[in-house]
Protein backbone atom coordinates (compact mmCIF):
# COMPACT_ATOMS: atom_id res chain seq x y z
CA UNK A 1 0.00 0.00 0.00
CA UNK A 2 2.83 2.35 0.88
CA UNK A 3 4.46 1.61 -2.47
CA UNK A 4 1.26 2.51 -4.35
CA UNK A 5 0.90 5.69 -2.34
CA UNK A 6 4.50 6.56 -3.17
CA UNK A 7 3.86 6.00 -6.89
CA UNK A 8 0.90 8.36 -6.79
CA UNK A 9 2.96 10.99 -4.97
CA UNK A 10 5.69 10.59 -7.58
CA UNK A 11 3.11 11.17 -10.30
CA UNK A 12 1.98 14.38 -8.63
CA UNK A 13 5.60 15.50 -8.31
CA UNK A 14 6.05 14.81 -12.02
CA UNK A 15 3.08 17.03 -12.88
CA UNK A 16 4.45 19.79 -10.68
CA UNK A 17 7.82 19.50 -12.44
CA UNK A 18 6.10 19.91 -15.80
CA UNK A 19 4.29 22.97 -14.57
CA UNK A 20 7.47 24.62 -13.35
CA UNK A 21 9.75 23.75 -16.24
CA UNK A 22 7.32 24.31 -19.11
CA UNK A 23 5.90 27.56 -17.77
CA UNK A 24 2.29 26.41 -18.14
CA UNK A 25 -0.43 27.88 -15.96
CA UNK A 26 -2.28 25.65 -13.47
CA UNK A 27 -5.64 25.70 -15.25
CA UNK A 28 -4.05 24.53 -18.47
CA UNK A 29 -2.06 21.88 -16.61
CA UNK A 30 -5.24 20.51 -15.02
CA UNK A 31 -6.88 20.26 -18.44
CA UNK A 32 -3.84 18.50 -19.92
CA UNK A 33 -3.65 16.17 -16.91
CA UNK A 34 -7.31 15.19 -17.22
CA UNK A 35 -6.98 14.60 -20.96
CA UNK A 36 -3.89 12.48 -20.34
CA UNK A 37 -5.70 10.33 -17.75
CA UNK A 38 -8.65 9.84 -20.08
CA UNK A 39 -6.35 8.86 -22.93
CA UNK A 40 -4.76 6.11 -20.79
CA UNK A 41 -8.16 5.00 -19.46
CA UNK A 42 -9.44 4.66 -22.99
CA UNK A 43 -6.45 2.53 -23.97
CA UNK A 44 -6.85 0.36 -20.85
CA UNK A 45 -10.64 -0.11 -20.75
CA UNK A 46 -11.66 0.73 -24.30
CA UNK A 47 -13.70 3.76 -23.16
CA UNK A 48 -13.41 6.60 -20.66
CA UNK A 49 -17.06 7.70 -20.82
CA UNK A 50 -18.01 6.14 -17.47
CA UNK A 51 -15.03 7.58 -15.59
CA UNK A 52 -14.90 10.82 -13.60
CA UNK A 53 -11.43 12.38 -13.30
CA UNK A 54 -11.10 14.95 -10.54
CA UNK A 55 -7.98 17.06 -10.27
CA UNK A 56 -7.30 19.37 -7.33
CA UNK A 57 -4.96 22.14 -8.53
CA UNK A 58 -4.52 23.54 -5.01
CA UNK A 59 -3.31 20.29 -3.43
CA UNK A 60 -1.84 18.93 -6.61
CA UNK A 61 -3.56 15.51 -6.25
CA UNK A 62 -6.19 13.66 -8.25
CA UNK A 63 -8.98 11.09 -7.91
CA UNK A 64 -10.55 8.76 -10.46
CA UNK A 65 -14.03 7.25 -10.11
CA UNK A 66 -15.56 4.53 -12.30
CA UNK A 67 -19.34 4.52 -12.66
CA UNK A 68 -20.99 1.15 -13.35
CA UNK A 69 -24.58 -0.08 -13.59
CA UNK A 70 -25.72 -2.81 -11.16
CA UNK A 71 -27.09 -5.89 -13.00
CA UNK A 72 -27.98 -9.42 -12.03
CA UNK A 73 -25.05 -11.72 -11.32
CA UNK A 74 -25.43 -13.67 -14.55
CA UNK A 75 -26.16 -10.68 -16.83
CA UNK A 76 -22.78 -8.87 -16.83
CA UNK A 77 -21.79 -8.38 -20.50
CA UNK A 78 -19.44 -5.38 -20.14
CA UNK A 79 -17.35 -5.53 -16.96
CA UNK A 80 -16.16 -1.97 -17.50
CA UNK A 81 -19.67 -0.49 -17.59
CA UNK A 82 -21.56 -3.09 -15.50
CA UNK A 83 -21.13 -4.69 -12.06
CA UNK A 84 -22.89 -7.75 -10.66
CA UNK A 85 -25.29 -7.30 -7.75
CA UNK A 86 -23.17 -9.47 -5.46
CA UNK A 87 -20.02 -7.41 -6.22
CA UNK A 88 -21.91 -4.17 -5.69
CA UNK A 89 -23.25 -5.32 -2.31
CA UNK A 90 -19.69 -6.01 -1.19
CA UNK A 91 -19.19 -2.27 -1.50
CA UNK A 92 -22.52 -1.37 0.10
CA UNK A 93 -25.34 -3.73 1.15
CA UNK A 94 -27.99 -1.23 0.03
CA UNK A 95 -27.21 -1.42 -3.70
CA UNK A 96 -29.98 -2.82 -5.92
CA UNK A 97 -30.26 -3.77 -9.58
CA UNK A 98 -30.51 -0.70 -11.86
CA UNK A 99 -28.56 1.64 -9.58
CA UNK A 100 -25.22 3.27 -10.42
CA UNK A 101 -22.12 2.39 -8.43
CA UNK A 102 -19.35 5.01 -8.23
CA UNK A 103 -16.13 3.35 -7.19
CA UNK A 104 -12.81 5.09 -6.52
CA UNK A 105 -9.97 3.78 -8.69
CA UNK A 106 -6.34 3.67 -7.59
CA UNK A 107 -4.42 4.53 -10.72
CA UNK A 108 -1.28 2.89 -9.36
CA UNK A 109 -3.12 -0.48 -9.52
CA UNK A 110 -3.14 -0.22 -13.31
CA UNK A 111 0.51 -1.17 -13.28
CA UNK A 112 3.78 0.37 -14.37
CA UNK A 113 2.90 0.26 -18.07
CA UNK A 114 -0.19 2.40 -17.53
CA UNK A 115 1.80 4.87 -15.43
CA UNK A 116 4.50 4.99 -18.12
CA UNK A 117 1.83 5.57 -20.78
CA UNK A 118 0.40 8.37 -18.67
CA UNK A 119 3.75 10.09 -18.39
CA UNK A 120 4.45 9.69 -22.11
CA UNK A 121 0.99 10.94 -23.03
CA UNK A 122 1.31 13.91 -20.75
CA UNK A 123 4.81 14.72 -22.02
CA UNK A 124 3.50 14.63 -25.60
CA UNK A 125 0.53 16.87 -24.77
CA UNK A 126 2.71 19.27 -22.80
CA UNK A 127 5.19 19.49 -25.69
CA UNK A 128 2.34 20.13 -28.15
CA UNK A 129 0.93 22.80 -25.85
CA UNK A 130 4.36 24.36 -25.42
CA UNK A 131 4.77 24.56 -29.21
CA UNK A 132 1.32 26.15 -29.55
CA UNK A 133 2.15 28.71 -26.87
CA UNK A 134 5.49 29.51 -28.51
CA UNK A 135 3.87 29.87 -31.94
CA UNK A 136 1.11 32.15 -30.65
CA UNK A 137 3.56 34.21 -28.61
CA UNK A 138 5.81 35.00 -31.57
CA UNK A 139 3.07 35.32 -34.18
CA UNK A 140 1.86 38.25 -32.09
CA UNK A 141 5.42 39.64 -32.11
CA UNK A 142 5.92 39.62 -35.90
CA UNK A 143 7.19 43.06 -36.88
CA UNK A 144 8.52 43.89 -33.39
CA UNK A 145 12.10 44.04 -32.13
CA UNK A 146 13.36 41.33 -29.78
CA UNK A 147 16.65 41.04 -27.94
CA UNK A 148 18.19 37.61 -27.47
CA UNK A 149 21.48 36.00 -26.49
CA UNK A 150 23.72 34.49 -29.15
CA UNK A 151 24.06 30.77 -28.42
CA UNK A 152 25.64 29.37 -31.56
CA UNK A 153 27.06 30.90 -34.74
CA UNK A 154 27.02 28.80 -37.90
CA UNK A 155 27.95 29.54 -41.48
CA UNK A 156 24.38 29.95 -42.75
CA UNK A 157 22.56 31.11 -39.64
CA UNK A 158 22.86 32.10 -36.01
CA UNK A 159 21.01 30.52 -33.08
CA UNK A 160 19.79 32.80 -30.31
CA UNK A 161 17.94 32.13 -27.06
CA UNK A 162 15.32 34.43 -25.57
CA UNK A 163 14.75 34.98 -21.83
CA UNK A 164 12.74 31.75 -21.59
CA UNK A 165 15.28 29.66 -23.49
CA UNK A 166 13.27 29.53 -26.71
CA UNK A 167 15.32 29.11 -29.87
CA UNK A 168 15.35 31.91 -32.46
CA UNK A 169 17.09 31.81 -35.83
CA UNK A 170 18.84 34.68 -37.61
CA UNK A 171 19.75 33.52 -41.15
CA UNK A 172 22.93 34.83 -42.76
CA UNK A 173 20.83 36.43 -45.50
CA UNK A 174 19.02 38.47 -42.85
CA UNK A 175 22.21 39.66 -41.16
CA UNK A 176 23.93 42.92 -42.05
CA UNK A 177 27.10 41.99 -44.01
CA UNK A 178 29.37 43.48 -41.34
CA UNK A 179 27.51 41.84 -38.42
CA UNK A 180 29.84 39.90 -36.12
CA UNK A 181 28.67 38.27 -32.91
CA UNK A 182 30.26 35.99 -30.35
CA UNK A 183 28.52 33.46 -28.13
CA UNK A 184 26.92 35.13 -25.11
CA UNK A 185 26.51 38.54 -26.74
CA UNK A 186 23.09 40.18 -27.05
CA UNK A 187 21.65 40.80 -30.49
CA UNK A 188 18.63 42.81 -31.55
CA UNK A 189 16.49 41.95 -34.56
CA UNK A 190 12.92 42.04 -35.78
CA UNK A 191 10.66 38.98 -35.81
CA UNK A 192 10.30 38.45 -39.55
CA UNK A 193 8.04 35.39 -39.62
CA UNK A 194 7.10 32.22 -37.71
CA UNK A 195 7.10 28.96 -39.65
CA UNK A 196 5.08 26.09 -38.17
CA UNK A 197 6.04 22.79 -39.79
CA UNK A 198 4.53 19.71 -38.13
CA UNK A 199 3.60 21.82 -35.11
CA UNK A 200 7.26 22.69 -34.57
CA UNK A 201 7.54 26.51 -34.58
CA UNK A 202 10.59 28.06 -36.21
CA UNK A 203 11.06 31.76 -35.37
CA UNK A 204 12.96 33.66 -38.05
CA UNK A 205 14.57 37.02 -37.22
CA UNK A 206 15.93 39.73 -39.52
CA UNK A 207 18.25 42.71 -39.23
CA UNK A 208 18.02 43.64 -42.91
CA UNK A 209 14.27 44.22 -43.15
CA UNK A 210 13.13 47.85 -43.65
CA UNK A 211 10.74 47.20 -40.74
CA UNK A 212 13.76 46.80 -38.42
CA UNK A 213 14.90 50.32 -39.29
CA UNK A 214 11.34 51.60 -38.87
CA UNK A 215 11.00 50.09 -35.37
CA UNK A 216 14.36 51.55 -34.35
CA UNK A 217 13.15 54.96 -35.50
CA UNK A 218 9.87 54.59 -33.64
CA UNK A 219 11.81 53.82 -30.45
CA UNK A 220 14.07 56.87 -30.84
CA UNK A 221 11.54 59.42 -32.14
CA UNK A 222 8.55 59.86 -29.78
CA UNK A 223 6.77 62.04 -32.35
CA UNK A 224 6.30 58.94 -34.51
CA UNK A 225 4.55 56.98 -31.75
CA UNK A 226 2.48 60.06 -30.95
CA UNK A 227 1.24 60.11 -34.55
CA UNK A 228 2.74 63.53 -35.29
CA UNK A 229 5.19 62.08 -37.83
CA UNK A 230 4.50 59.29 -40.30
CA UNK A 231 7.11 57.10 -42.00
CA UNK A 232 5.83 56.83 -45.56
CA UNK A 233 8.52 54.69 -47.15
CA UNK A 234 11.89 53.09 -46.36
CA UNK A 235 14.50 51.79 -48.81
CA UNK A 236 17.60 49.97 -47.56
CA UNK A 237 20.81 48.45 -48.78
CA UNK A 238 21.68 46.85 -45.41
CA UNK A 239 24.93 48.01 -43.89
CA UNK A 240 25.54 50.52 -46.68
CA UNK A 241 22.84 53.15 -47.04
CA UNK A 242 19.15 53.82 -46.43
CA UNK A 243 16.63 56.46 -47.43
CA UNK A 244 13.55 57.27 -45.37
CA UNK A 245 10.61 59.42 -46.47
CA UNK A 246 8.76 61.04 -43.57
CA UNK A 247 5.77 63.34 -43.33
CA UNK A 248 4.27 65.52 -40.61
CA UNK A 249 0.67 66.67 -40.33
CA UNK A 250 1.68 69.40 -37.90
CA UNK A 251 3.14 72.45 -39.64
CA UNK A 252 5.12 73.35 -36.54
CA UNK A 253 7.07 70.08 -36.62
CA UNK A 254 9.99 69.51 -38.97
CA UNK A 255 9.83 65.74 -39.56
CA UNK A 256 13.38 65.47 -40.88
CA UNK A 257 14.83 67.47 -37.99
CA UNK A 258 12.80 65.49 -35.45
CA UNK A 259 14.07 62.18 -36.83
CA UNK A 260 17.70 63.27 -37.00
CA UNK A 261 17.70 65.06 -33.65
CA UNK A 262 19.96 67.83 -32.37
CA UNK A 263 23.39 67.29 -33.91
CA UNK A 264 22.20 63.87 -35.07
CA UNK A 265 21.55 62.64 -31.52
CA UNK A 266 18.55 60.51 -32.45
CA UNK A 267 19.93 59.00 -35.63
CA UNK A 268 23.44 58.19 -34.33
CA UNK A 269 22.28 55.30 -32.14
CA UNK A 270 20.42 53.76 -35.07
CA UNK A 271 23.44 54.17 -37.37
CA UNK A 272 25.61 52.32 -34.83
CA UNK A 273 23.05 49.52 -34.46
CA UNK A 274 23.01 49.12 -38.26
CA UNK A 275 26.83 48.93 -38.49
CA UNK A 276 27.34 52.52 -39.70
CA UNK A 277 24.65 52.36 -42.35
CA UNK A 278 24.30 55.88 -43.77
CA UNK A 279 20.73 57.11 -43.35
CA UNK A 280 19.17 59.88 -45.44
CA UNK A 281 15.88 61.31 -44.16
CA UNK A 282 13.80 63.29 -46.64
CA UNK A 283 10.40 64.98 -46.65
CA UNK A 284 7.70 62.96 -48.37
CA UNK A 285 5.50 64.64 -50.97
CA UNK A 286 2.77 63.38 -53.28
CA UNK A 287 4.34 65.46 -56.07
CA UNK A 288 6.26 62.69 -57.86
CA UNK A 289 8.77 64.99 -59.58
CA UNK A 290 9.62 66.72 -56.33
CA UNK A 291 9.78 63.37 -54.51
CA UNK A 292 12.24 61.98 -57.07
CA UNK A 293 14.27 65.17 -56.82
CA UNK A 294 14.50 64.83 -53.04
CA UNK A 295 15.22 61.10 -53.27
CA UNK A 296 18.24 61.76 -55.50
CA UNK A 297 19.84 64.19 -53.05
CA UNK A 298 22.59 65.28 -52.61
CA UNK A 299 22.53 65.61 -56.42
CA UNK A 300 20.86 68.76 -57.78
CA UNK A 301 18.34 67.84 -60.46
CA UNK A 302 17.81 70.19 -63.42
CA UNK A 303 14.63 68.66 -64.86
CA UNK A 304 12.56 65.47 -64.85
CA UNK A 305 10.43 63.85 -67.58
CA UNK A 306 7.89 61.34 -66.23
CA UNK A 307 6.26 58.35 -67.87
CA UNK A 308 3.58 57.58 -65.29
CA UNK A 309 2.13 54.60 -67.17
CA UNK A 310 5.44 52.72 -67.19
CA UNK A 311 6.55 54.37 -63.92
CA UNK A 312 9.77 55.61 -65.45
CA UNK A 313 11.57 58.92 -64.92
CA UNK A 314 14.22 60.56 -67.07
CA UNK A 315 16.28 62.84 -64.85
CA UNK A 316 18.51 65.51 -66.36
CA UNK A 317 21.46 66.88 -64.42
CA UNK A 318 24.55 68.98 -64.95
CA UNK A 319 27.62 66.83 -65.75
CA UNK A 320 29.13 67.37 -62.30
CA UNK A 321 25.93 66.11 -60.65
CA UNK A 322 25.64 62.81 -62.50
CA UNK A 323 28.08 60.89 -60.28
CA UNK A 324 26.34 62.26 -57.16
CA UNK A 325 22.97 61.06 -58.46
CA UNK A 326 24.34 57.60 -59.16
CA UNK A 327 26.26 57.45 -55.90
CA UNK A 328 28.92 55.06 -54.66
CA UNK A 329 28.37 51.61 -56.18
CA UNK A 330 25.18 52.96 -57.73
CA UNK A 331 23.51 53.00 -54.30
CA UNK A 332 21.97 56.48 -54.49
CA UNK A 333 20.03 55.93 -57.71
CA UNK A 334 19.05 52.41 -56.67
CA UNK A 335 17.64 53.59 -53.34
CA UNK A 336 15.87 56.51 -55.02
CA UNK A 337 14.19 54.06 -57.40
CA UNK A 338 13.18 51.80 -54.49
CA UNK A 339 11.85 54.75 -52.50
CA UNK A 340 9.83 56.35 -55.30
CA UNK A 341 8.93 53.06 -57.04
CA UNK A 342 10.00 54.62 -60.34
CA UNK A 343 12.71 53.37 -62.70
CA UNK A 344 15.11 56.31 -62.84
CA UNK A 345 17.47 57.01 -65.75
CA UNK A 346 19.93 59.86 -65.40
CA UNK A 347 21.05 62.02 -68.32
CA UNK A 348 23.66 64.71 -68.66
CA UNK A 349 22.08 68.06 -69.44
CA UNK A 350 23.69 69.70 -72.44
CA UNK A 351 25.05 73.22 -72.22
CA UNK A 352 23.55 75.83 -74.52
CA UNK A 353 26.53 75.70 -76.85
CA UNK A 354 26.47 71.90 -77.11
CA UNK A 355 24.65 70.14 -79.88
CA UNK A 356 21.25 68.99 -78.76
CA UNK A 357 21.72 65.28 -79.42
CA UNK A 358 19.57 62.59 -77.89
CA UNK A 359 20.91 59.95 -75.54
CA UNK A 360 20.94 56.27 -76.53
CA UNK A 361 20.06 53.23 -74.41
CA UNK A 362 22.92 50.75 -73.89
CA UNK A 363 20.83 47.92 -75.35
CA UNK A 364 21.19 49.62 -78.74
CA UNK A 365 24.92 48.74 -78.71
CA UNK A 366 24.50 44.94 -78.44
CA UNK A 367 26.01 44.53 -81.91
CA UNK A 368 29.28 46.12 -80.77
CA UNK A 369 29.37 45.40 -77.01
CA UNK A 370 28.86 41.93 -75.50
CA UNK A 371 25.56 41.54 -73.66
CA UNK A 372 27.14 40.43 -70.36
CA UNK A 373 29.25 43.62 -70.34
CA UNK A 374 26.11 45.74 -70.88
CA UNK A 375 24.33 43.87 -68.07
CA UNK A 376 27.27 44.47 -65.71
CA UNK A 377 27.18 48.21 -66.42
CA UNK A 378 23.37 48.37 -66.10
CA UNK A 379 23.63 46.75 -62.65
CA UNK A 380 25.18 50.05 -61.51
CA UNK A 381 22.04 51.93 -62.53
CA UNK A 382 23.56 53.16 -65.79
CA UNK A 383 21.07 52.59 -68.59
CA UNK A 384 22.21 55.01 -71.30
CA UNK A 385 25.36 55.79 -73.27
CA UNK A 386 25.84 59.31 -71.87
CA UNK A 387 25.37 58.16 -68.27
CA UNK A 388 28.23 55.69 -68.82
CA UNK A 389 30.41 58.32 -70.47
CA UNK A 390 29.79 60.69 -67.53
CA UNK A 391 30.45 58.01 -64.91
CA UNK A 392 33.94 57.79 -63.35
CA UNK A 393 36.13 55.30 -65.22
CA UNK A 394 37.45 53.78 -61.98
CA UNK A 395 33.91 53.10 -60.80
CA UNK A 396 33.12 51.16 -63.98
CA UNK A 397 36.25 49.05 -63.54
CA UNK A 398 35.82 48.35 -59.84
CA UNK A 399 32.06 48.14 -59.32
CA UNK A 400 31.08 46.51 -62.61
CA UNK A 401 34.01 44.10 -62.18
CA UNK A 402 35.32 44.77 -65.70
CA UNK A 403 38.85 44.76 -67.08
CA UNK A 404 40.43 48.15 -67.85
CA UNK A 405 40.73 47.29 -71.55
CA UNK A 406 37.04 46.33 -71.64
CA UNK A 407 35.96 49.61 -70.05
CA UNK A 408 38.17 51.65 -72.37
CA UNK A 409 36.74 49.84 -75.41
CA UNK A 410 33.16 50.45 -74.19
CA UNK A 411 33.88 54.16 -73.67
CA UNK A 412 35.49 54.39 -77.12
CA UNK A 413 32.43 52.85 -78.79
CA UNK A 414 29.99 55.06 -76.89
CA UNK A 415 31.92 58.29 -77.45
CA UNK A 416 32.26 57.53 -81.16
CA UNK A 417 28.49 57.50 -81.43
CA UNK A 418 28.30 61.18 -80.45
CA UNK A 419 31.24 62.42 -82.50
CA UNK A 420 30.69 64.17 -85.82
Amino acid sequence: MAKKKLEQVNLIDTFQDFKETKNIDRTTLVSVLEDSFRSVLQKTFGSDENFDVLVNPDKGDFEIYRNRLVVADDEVTNPNAEISLSEAQKIDDDYEIGEDVSEKVNFAEFGRRAILNLRQTMASKILELEHDNLYNKYVDKIGTIVSAEVYQVWRREMLLLDDEGNELLLPKTDQIPSDFYRKGEAARAIVLRVDNLNNNPKIILSRTSPDFLQRLLEAEVPEINDGLITIRKIARIPGERAKIAVESYNERIDPVGACVGVKGSRIHGIVRELRNENIDVINYTSNIKLFIQRALSPARVSSIVLNEEERKAEVYLQPDQVSLAIGKNGHNIKLASMLTEYTIDVFRELDNDEEDTEDIYLDEFKDEIEEWVIDAIKSLGLETAKSVIDAPRDMLIEKADLEEDTVDEVLRILKAEFED
